[in-house]
C-alpha cells in the first residue's frame, strides 16, 4: 500500500508541474498590450480611448467593426486615428487591441492586380487570400550597407535618359503642377523603364483620375507587370499613408525576390497631406505652413526605403520616382522644397512647354540627377552639358526674340542654338506611347550637341 501511496503521489506531483509549466507558457504568449477600453470622444478624424494599455502605432478594433492605429498616447488615454469614417461611433462604445500588427499580403499574385491600402482587390478580380503577410513598415538598410549606384536605367523617354539620366536604384522626383501631363509621363515610364516589376501608388487621387489612369495611361501593357496600390482623397488619413507604405512593403518584397523593381508613388504631396491630418489629430503643433515636424520625418522614411541592396544573387534595387504637386506654381512650398533635399534629383514640368504643346513637357534647364555623373560615360555628359547650355541660351533671348530685338553674331553658341531651336525641342517631343531605344537617343544627343558647338 506505501509504494501505490508513493506512485499516485509521484504522478500527482508531475501532472501538477506540468499544468504549471503550462501555465506559464500561454501567460507569456499572451500579448501584454492585449486590452480593452472605452470611447471618450469622438472627432472627425480621430477617437480618444481611456483604459487602453497600448503604444503608438498598435492596431485597434471597435465594437462597430471600425479599424483604427493609436498615434499618440499619454497616461490619461490614446488617440486612435481611424481606416474608416467615424459615423456611428460614441463615447462608451468598447476598443480592442488587436493580437497583430498590420501589414500587407504579398506574393506574385499581386501582379496585374489594383488593391487598396489593407491589399484588397479592387479591379473586381479573384480575391487574393492565404499570401504571407508583410510588415508594413520595416528597417532600412544602414548607410554604408547600400552598394553604390553604377549603371543607368533607360526610361524610353529621351528628354530624361539623354539630359536627366536615372541610375537603377535611384530615388527621383517629378515636380509638377496640375495639368502639365504628370500622369502621362508617369505612364510612359512605367510601360517602358527596363524594370522587372512596377509598383504603383496612387495616394489622393480623384476616383475618375484612378480610373483613366490604369485603363487609358497605362493600359494593358503596363498593368501586366505592376500593381497598383490605391488610397482615393476621400479616404481617411490613415488609409492613404498606409497605402504608402504598403507600396514600399510590396517592392521592397520584390526587391528581396531578386526583382528590379521601379516604385511610382503619386503623389508625395498628398502623402504628406494625409501625414499632417494624422499629426494634427495627435495634437502636434503646426509649424512651417501647418505641417507639423512629424511629417518630414515620415517623408524622409518613405523615400529611403528605395534604394539598392546587396542580395543573394548580388545587387538588386528599388529605383523611386515620386511626384510632387507645386501648388499654384510655387517650387518653394515646405513639402517641394524638403524633398527635393531628399532625392537624388528631379524632373520639372514646364506649364510654357505644356501651353505651347511640347509634351512631355520637361524644362531640360531646370531638371537634374545627381547620379548623372556617376552613371554616364563622358562622352553623355559633355553631350547632356552642351545641349543644357543650348536651351539654356534660348531661354536667355526668349524675350529679345518676342520683340524682334534679337542681333546674332555677339554669342556663336546661342546663334546657333536659335537656327537649331526646332530640332532641340523635336528631340524632347515624344509621343506617349512611342519608345526611344537607350542606344538611338545618345546617337541623336551627340549629334545635335555636336552642331551646337560648331562641329557639323
Amino acid at each position: 500500500m506505501g509504494g501505490g501511496v508513493v506512485v499516485v503521489t509521484a504522478t500527482a506531483h508531475k501532472t501538477l508541474s506540468e499544468f504549471s509549466g503550462l501555465v506559464r507558457d500561454r501567460i507569456a504568449s499572451v500579448d501584454p498590450f492585449l486590452r480593452s477600453g472605452t470611447v471618450s470622444e469622438v472627432r472627425n478624424d480621430a477617437v480618444r480611448v481611456r483604459d487602453l494599455l497600448v503604444g503608438v502605432g498598435h492596431p485597434v478594433c471597435f465594437s462597430s467593426g471600425v479599424g483604427g492605429e493609436v498615434v499618440a498616447a499619454s497616461e490619461e488615454d490614446v488617440v486612435v486615428a481611424l481606416d474608416q469614417p467615424a459615423e456611428g461611433l460614441k463615447p462608451g462604445d468598447q476598443v480592442t487591441a488587436a493580437q497583430r500588427g498590420v501589414g500587407i499580403g504579398f506574393g506574385p499574385e499581386l501582379l496585374g492586380r489594383v488593391i487598396d491600402a489593407r491589399g484588397c482587390p479592387i479591379d473586381g478580380g479573384p480575391p487574393l487570400t492565404g499570401l504571407p503577410q508583410r510588415a508594413l513598415a520595416n528597417p532600412n538598410p544602414l548607410a554604408l550597407e547600400r552598394p553604390l549606384i553604377e549603371d543607368p536605367l533607360p526610361t524610353g523617354v529621351r528628354a530624361i535618359d539623354a539630359m536627366a539620366t536615372i541610375g537603377a536604384g535611384q530615388r527621383m522626383g517629378i515636380f509638377a503642377g496640375p495639368g502639365v501631363g504628370k500622369s502621362t509621363l508617369l505612364g510612359q515610364v512605367v510601360r517602358h523603364a527596363e524594370v522587372e516589376v512596377s509598383v504603383i501608388a496612387l495616394v489622393g487621387e480623384r476616383s475618375r483620375e484612378v480610373r483613366e489612369f490604369i485603363d487609358d495611361v497605362l493600359g494593358p501593357e503596363g498593368l501586366a507587370n505592376s500593381v497598383v496600390v490605391v488610397a482615393t482623397g476621400e479616404e481617411t488619413p490613415l488609409r492613404r499613408f498606409r497605402a504608402a507604405k504598403a507600396a514600399c512593403a510590396i517592392a521592397e518584397g520584390f526587391r528581396a525576390s531578386g526583382k528590379e523593381t521601379l516604385l511610382v508613388m503619386d503623389s508625395l504631396t498628398r502623402v504628406a497631406h494625409a501625414v499632417r491630418q494624422l499629426g494634427l489629430a495627435a495634437g502636434e503643433p503646426p509649424a512651417t505652413r501647418g505641417y507639423p515636424p512629424s511629417v518630414f520625418q515620415h517623408l524622409a522614411e518613405l523615400v529611403e526605403r528605395s534604394g539598392r541592396i546587396n542580395g543573394p544573387q548580388g545587387s538588386v534595387g528599388i529605383t523611386g520616382l515620386f511626384t510632387v504637386l507645386v501648388e499654384g506654381d510655387d517650387e518653394t512650398e515646405p513639402v517641394g522644397d524638403a524633398v527635393r533635399g531628399l532625392l537624388d534629383g528631379h524632373i520639372r514640368l514646364d506649364r510654357r512647354r505644356a501651353d505651347a504643346g511640347q509634351y512631355p513637357a520637361i524644362d531640360p534647364v531646370g531638371s537634374r540627377s545627381r547620379l548623372m555623373e556617376r552613371v554616364c560615360d563622358p562622352i553623355h555628359r559633355q553631350s547632356a552639358r552642351t545641349m543644357r547650355a543650348g536651351f539654356a541660351e534660348l531661354d536667355e533671348v526668349a524675350e529679345l526674340r518676342a520683340v524682334g530685338a534679337y542681333q546674332p553674331g555677339s554669342h556663336p553658341l546661342r546663334d546657333r542654338a536659335v537656327q537649331l531651336e526646332s530640332v532641340l525641342n523635336q528631340f524632347l517631343m515624344q509621343e506617349p506611347t512611342e519608345q526611344s531605344e537607350y542606344p538611338s537617343t545618345l546617337d541623336v544627343l551627340q549629334k545635335i550637341a555636336g552642331a551646337l558647338e560648331g562641329d557639323g
